[in-house]
């Protein structure tokens, strides 16, 4: 991190680098960069990228932008050796060919003869939270045009705001009051989500998500200590924490379990414990997929 014109601004090149969720949450709130230049959101990118190597058992050959990680065979057992090499991380978005129109999505999983099968979008508002409802429409729109190309596509929809408090911020970007709870738009924003998220099966509904997360993130002005306010409820389809499990879990259903002649494709792959990468201290705050 550097800082520019007093500001807290992320001091990276284009690759896919392997941070913690605080690194990646505090680049997003203290960026001073424009928000048309995406570079406040390209660490959020590289951290759900990464989680889906070390948690998920996708290979970072897969995705794009793709993981500074390597995978080694140790031989004909179901686990692999995963090793770190920052020179591998990759740049850049993948365009997908949806029913109405080509879309960039920001992290996708693809096999070889499948196509993609699994999407995240991540959205960030650092203020204005007045428009969240033409996100909204955005959401809806792009979810529908991937499932109508892709019926199976596991499609995640991940939108973090940044939680500025009343009192030290215009009341048009305050999206906490004082006590830390979400303003009224947030909460009505919260709600019209909740229609949208929760997709069981290819014939179910295409506009909804198979997986969605809301997110408020405290800023600090801590280069690495961003974190995640309490919010929406343990409960609620909406929360961070179980994000990615949804994913996994309907991934699983429909293109290991659903289809076992192509299980050697697309299973997920379990990591060995004594793999490099997994000694690494950012490895701690990951839940590795490890199994023999």
């Amino acid at each position: 991190m550097c800082l520019r014109n007093g500001d807290i601004v992320p001091d990276y090149d284009n690759r896919c680098q392997w941070l913690t969720i605080g690194e990646a949450l505090s680049a997003f709130t203290s960026s001073g960069l424009p928000t048309q230049s995406q570079r406040h959101i390209k660490p959020l990118h590289w951290y759900v990228a990464c989680r889906l190597v070390i948690e998920g058992g996708f290979s970072p050959d897969d995705i794009v932008p793709r993981p500074p990680f390597a995978v080694r065979s140790i031989g004909r057992g179901a686990s692999w050796q995963l090793e770190y090499d920052p020179a591998l991380g990759g740049t850049g978005e993948s365009t997908i060919l949806g029913g109405l129109k080509a879309k960039d999505i920001d992290v996708v999983v693809s096999k070889p003869s499948i196509g993609p099968c699994m999407a995240v979008s991540v959205k960030g508002t650092l203020n204005a939270f007045r428009n969240l409802t033409n996100r909204m429409e955005e959401a809806v729109g792009d979810c529908t045009n991937l499932h109508i190309a892709y019926p199976n596509l596991v499609y995640g929809f991940l939108h973090v705001l940044r939680a500025n408090r009343e009192g030290e911020a215009v009341p048009s970007d305050v999206c906490v009051d004082v006590d830390g709870n979400p303003v009224d738009a947030v909460v009505r924003y919260c709600n019209v989500l909740r229609n949208l998220s929760g997709r069981r099966g290819v014939r179910d509904d295409v506009t909804r998500y198979e997986s969605l997360a809301l997110a408020l993130v405290e800023p600090t002005n801590s280069p690495s200590a961003a974190s995640l306010l309490d919010w929406p409820s343990e409960q609620s389809t909406l929360k961070f924490g179980t994000f990615f499990d949804r994913l996994y879990r309907e991934y699983d259903l429909r293109y290991v379990y659903a289809a076992p002649k192509l299980e050697r494709a697309t299973r997920r792959l379990f990591w060995s414990e004594d793999s490099p990468a997994l000694a690494h201290p950012i490895a701690d705050e990951f839940e590795a997929r490890i199994g023999s």
